[in-house]
């Protein structure tokens, strides 16, 4: 078929990949324009914008879809149907309807649940068992198409940077699947349930500090939601220090204090050891590897 791609994220370049090689025709991919990034501010293209651009595909990185120049150059693509992926705008009625066959996003959720920006790290945060991706046929709403595909999977003890890999992939072949049954006219839509609607709202980075009086399932589920990005922190002998990931193990004292040479911290309830960390303007290295120049004897405290 002849599709446009809107994706901006690394997650999304998977799906566009994987369109290319079952050979649909990708007439313009559409991405987020190039950020500044690091410390020089210099522009950054987006993972989609730098993959289509390896392809040999045109790209476009307007700001807005709402101009009405924008949705007549989208129309002129005369398209059987468009894919999105974590693009990053919403889009307007003129652009829903311009494709022949209508606009299908892939999302990374079990809709209706985690509807909205962060789907797969509020579904680690919340200590949910399982998630998923979704093709849905797009409309005005929210996330509130009807839902042409979907695969699940349990979530374990992934972070959230783990199984945004495995999603993506997922999700790849799931899109594609769902093409070819369009083409074919071997799909149907089901309606979304109108119970269990939850929404994911973007990661406040306030909300990445650790608050160790709570339970150590709870400070778990959000150390492996919010790694590798933007990470879990505390404050330890002055220093903020990124908590990528840690288990739950048997422990007890003041929340916040190291109890164990293995760089064990009690929580509210229970307690948690460090595996993973980052010092501030580091690299991830391993909570053994942090002890060898950071001392943190029993008694120190995470604030």
């Amino acid at each position: 078929m002849r599709l446009a791609f809107l994706g901006t994220p690394a997650f999304a370049v998977p799906t566009l990949a994987e369109l290319i090689a079952q050979g649909h025709e990708v007439a313009a991919v559409y991405s987020q324009p190039p950020r500044p990034k690091g410390r020089g501010l210099a522009l950054e293209k987006s993972a989609v914008h730098r993959f289509a651009e390896t392809a040999g595909l045109e790209v476009r990185t307007p700001a807005s879809l709402k101009d009405v120049d924008e949705q007549q150059a989208f129309a002129a693509l005369e398209l059987d149907a468009a894919v999105v992926v974590a693009y990053g705008l919403l889009l307007p009625k003129a652009i829903l309807e311009a494709p022949m066959m209508g606009c299908f996003n892939l999302h990374a959720s079990l809709l209706p649940r985690w509807r909205g920006a962060a789907p797969i790290q509020r579904a680690v945060m919340a200590g949910d068992a399982e998630t998923g991706v979704m093709v849905m046929r797009m409309d005005e709403g929210l996330d509130t198409g009807s839902v042409l595909m979907a695969e699940r999977v349990a979530i374990g003890r992934q972070t959230a940077g783990e199984l945004a890999e495995r999603l993506a992939r997922l999700g790849a072949d799931l899109m594609v699947r769902a093409m070819s049954a369009l083409e074919r006219g071997a799909i149907t839509a089901e309606p979304q349930a109108e119970r269990g609607i939850t929404y994911a709202k973007k990661i406040n980075k306030e909300e990445a500090r650790i608050d160790w009086s709570k339970s150590a399932a709870e400070i778990d589920c959000l150390i492996r939601g919010l790694s590798s990005s933007p990470g879990a922190f505390s404050e330890v002998k002055g220093e903020r220090l990124k908590i990528l990931y840690a288990e739950p193990v048997d422990g007890k004292g003041p929340a916040g204090e190291v109890i164990g040479d293995d760089l064990t911290i009690a929580c509210g309830e229970g307690a948690l050891r460090l595996l993973k960390v980052q010092r501030a303007g580091g690299k991830a290295m391993a909570a053994e590897e942090l002890l060898k120049g950071f001392a943190l004897p029993n008694g120190a405290r995470f604030t």
